[in-house]
């Protein structure tokens, strides 16, 4: 059965993910999979299988997230960017953020399209990295993959010292390599939710004002990062 909770993303209320649906988990879970470090965090291209894909993503996260000198309050905003690097390698944000938008996606001109993938791209990596703090020594197992022509689906499943999370990877072939564009937490897509949500919001007030309240989300995320840096624990 599927366990739901709500975690509010704003202080607004008003834009919410559900239970673990936010997108920490779709780079924090990294860390889960018991890979090896590695001492270098650049992207790297892997051409194998997707299971192979995530398991090469995993080990390059898993350098930065242990890196001690990178938790320092002062180096926040580095430990951020190489996350975001390798991150930004394996999820094709621009896939997610036209499949958040639905059939609104195709009334947009491709100026407001590119606005908008870059400002859904700021929008997870902020939820993201407000959530990598609540990593608490779970472990994340692969169980299989299934393959349908150039789309795949990687399951695992994650294990915490309570319960057991179904945590799914959808993934797709692009420019030669595999690219996450979903995750699917205890059977329910985190791209669906969000596409409920936006779409509400829009048919309640416009497109203009789900721009906005992403704007705002950033923009507190950014002040955030930034107070964490120059606060005096920091020097």
């Amino acid at each position: 059965m599927s366990r739901e909770r709500e975690v509010s993303l704003g202080d607004r209320g008003d834009l919410q993910t559900r239970g673990p649906l936010s997108i920490w988990l779709l780079c924090s879970t990294l860390i889960f999979l018991g890979a090896t470090s590695i001492p270098e965090s650049q992207p790297q291209l892997v051409k194998n299988t997707p299971t192979q894909a995530m398991k090469a993503t995993v080990s390059q996260a898993l350098g930065v997230l242990q890196d001690e000198q990178l938790k320092k309050p002062e180096r926040v905003s580095e430990r951020v960017n190489r996350l975001r690097e390798i991150a930004d390698f394996r999820f094709d944000y621009g896939e997610m953020a036209k499949r958040s938008l639905g059939a609104h996606w195709g009334k947009l001109e491709d100026r407001e399209r590119q606005e908008y993938v870059e400002l859904f791209t700021e929008f997870l990596t902020a939820t993201y990295v407000e959530r990598i703090h609540i990593y608490s020594g779970e472990e994340v197992r692969f169980l299989d993959e299934r393959l349908e022509g150039d789309h795949a689906e990687v399951k695992t499943v994650m294990v915490g010292k309570k319960t057991d999370t179904p945590l799914d990877y959808r993934l797709m072939m692009k420019d030669g390599d595999w690219k996450a564009y979903d995750v699917v937490v205890d059977g329910t897509s985190l791209i669906r939710n969000y596409r409920e949500q936006f779409a509400s919001i829009i048919r309640s007030t416009s497109f203009e004002h789900l721009v906005q309240m992403l704007r705002d989300k950033v923009a507190r995320f950014n002040v955030k990062t930034k107070s964490i840096e120059t606060s005096p624990s920091a020097r």
